[in-house]
C-alpha cells in the first residue's frame, strides 16, 4: 500500500552556484561516497532526498548524511540509509522505498514511493506479516 509520494525539481546550474558559493553544504548534504560525483548527479541526488522527505511527510529524525543513493550493479537508483533515519523509516512501517531520477537540460529530478504491508488482522499469539517485513532498501545498522 502507498503510504507517501514525493518529488523534487533543482535548477542544476543555481545548485551549483550554491555549492560554490557555501562549501560546506557538500560535507552538510552528501556521503563521503557522493560529494566525488559531477554536480548533475549530485542535484539529482539532492533532489532524491528532497522527495523522500516529502514521502515521509517530514523529516523529523531524518539527516541528510544518513540518506546514501547508491546504484545497483543495473545502475537503478536505491537509497542506503542508516542511523536515526532508517529508524524513522521503519517506525513509520515504511517496508518498501522505490526511486527514480534523472537530469537533463539544467534540471534535475527524482521521484519517490514510499509503501507499507496492509495491517492484517493478526490472530492472537501470531506475528503481524507488516511488523516482519524486511525494508525493501539497504539499512546499514
Amino acid at each position: 500500500m502507498i503510504v507517501g509520494i514525493g518529488v523534487d525539481l533543482v535548477d542544476i546550474p543555481r545548485f551549483e552556484r550554491s555549492l560554490e558559493r557555501t562549501p560546506r553544504l557538500l560535507e552538510r548534504l552528501f556521503t563521503p561516497g557522493e560529494r566525488v560525483l559531477a554536480p548533475r548527479s549530485l542535484a539529482a541526488r539532492y533532489a532524491a532526498k528532497e522527495a523522500l522527505i516529502k514521502a515521509l511527510g517530514g523529516s523529523d529524525g531524518v539527516h541528510w548524511t544518513e540518506i546514501e543513493i547508491t546504484p545497483e550493479p543495473s545502475g537503478r537508483p536505491w537509497f542506503t540509509l542508516t542511523g536515526s533515519t532508517a529508524e524513522v523509516v521503519a517506525a513509520r512501517g515504511i517496508t518498501s522505498l522505490h526511486l527514480s531520477m534523472s537530469h537533463d537540460a539544467g534540471l534535475a529530478t527524482a521521484y519517490v514511493v514510499a509503501e507499507s504491508e496492509p495491517q492484517s488482522k493478526a490472530q492472537p499469539g501470531t506475528t503481524d506479516a507488516a511488523a516482519a517485513a524486511p525494508l525493501d532498501a539497504q539499512v546499514a545498522a
